[in-house]
């Protein structure tokens, strides 16, 4: 089987307006480049098609998700907010989450795009998925869009698993820079989704993203997060992959594997101060790819969130999908001795903030408790 990909051309059209880095253009802030522009995603795309890996892909097209799925997570009055910010003025739904004229019809195609995804891993069409789907939804909480997020695509498209397809182990992995929070508050009381965020410690969005939450209830012990310190390179995020996150995998033994891929731990990206290279990235694609093979019948969904380099996301992606479909490509990474210099190592401070989130989730993993 194929490797599904899946984007539709609305989703460059989600407009967020003029701006310059992450605020809104005006007074003393020129136009420049805005942060969530479609550019990145557009980019990547066009890449796939100058290497030709594009046609070796299987073309899945996303369908809108309903309003019924939405409300797997989202409030309705949060949903009417939403559309009625795109039927009109357009405007911001929360905290940086900015809704054009014609949004509403877009998110639910991008949210659509991580459910096609999941169905078509689950009746067997793909192997694996990636999903462009634009806006991200990582950050969107139940009633309120935050940090460029309307609808949580990833939440919703694992709460639709669970229901139509009876799943009682998900795991999602979330990499983008940024923390997770929408994510974490969708399942943060659930034992049966195993969710695990990988950022840059506080970052965005303020006060969220600590060691210390690890779930309440049921859920203890099922919300992990790894803040690792700003400049962490490859050799940090594989040693996290191997000493957190592929123990978690082998004890929890997830039926489904979602990722929430930002590529903006990308050593060029202007919203993060890490150090990822585009190899880095195919490396933590073949972690996640050999849990999936492992525990759940190779399926894995992955759904692009972040990433704000034009220059450098679609090389970072291209080897995501490179993994994903055990195509290699003649395309090389050109900024590649851009992180020259800097040795890619496991640094002291990155070592022990891994080792405390080991040491706080043993409470509730025994695979953790061994390497104790």
């Amino acid at each position: 089987m194929k490797t599904g990909y899946i984007y539709d051309e609305s989703y460059f059209w989600h407009d967020t307006g003029s701006g310059t880095l992450y605020l809104p253009s005006g007074g003393y802030l020129e136009k420049d480049v805005f942060s969530e522009d479609p550019a990145t995603k557009r980019r990547v795309n066009n890449l796939l098609e100058r290497c030709g890996l594009m046609k070796k892909l299987q073309k899945i097209d996303p369908r809108p998700a309903t309003r019924k799925e939405i409300e797997l997570f989202h409030t309705p009055k949060y949903i009417d907010k939403v559309k009625l910010l795109s039927d009109t003025t357009g405007g911001d739904a929360g905290d940086h989450a900015i809704v054009g004229r014609g949004s509403y019809e877009i998110a639910l195609l991008s949210t659509g795009g991580a459910i096609t995804a999941v169905d078509a891993v689950m009746a067997g069409e793909a192997e694996n998925v990636y999903a462009l789907t634009r806006p991200p939804g990582h950050h969107a909480e139940a009633d309120m869009g935050i940090g460029f997020c309307i609808f949580n695509n990833v939440a919703i498209a694992a709460r639709y698993a669970r229901e139509k397809y009876g799943l009682e182990r998900i795991m999602i992995v979330d990499w983008d820079v940024h923390h997770g929070n929408g994510t974490e508050k969708a399942f943060y009381n659930d034992p049966n989704v195993l969710f695990i965020s990988i950022h840059e410690d506080l970052n965005f969005p303020n006060n969220t993203g600590f060691a210390n939450d690890v779930g309440e209830g049921e859920g203890r012990g099922y919300n992990v997060n790894i803040p690792l310190p700003p400049g962490t390179g490859n050799a940090g995020y594989l040693h996290a992959f191997e000493s957190v996150i592929r123990p978690l995998a082998d004890e929890f033994k997830p039926e489904l594997v979602i990722v929430s891929a930002g590529q903006d731990p990308g050593i060029f990206d202007p919203l993060g101060r890490m150090r990822v290279t585009a190899e880095g990235f195919g490396e933590m694609t073949k972690i996640m790819k050999e849990i999936a093979q492992k525990h759940c019948g190779k399926k894995l969904v992955m759904c692009h969130e972040g990433g704000y380099s034009n220059a450098y996301v679609p090389f970072c992606t291209l080897r995501i999908i490179e993994t994903l479909s055990e195509i290699q490509t003649d395309v090389e990474d050109p900024f590649a001795s851009g992180s020259n210099g800097y040795p890619d190592k496991v640094y002291d401070h990155q070592k022990e903030v891994i080792e405390q989130v080991i040491n706080i989730q043993s409470e509730f993993w025994s695979t953790l408790r061994v390497q104790v």
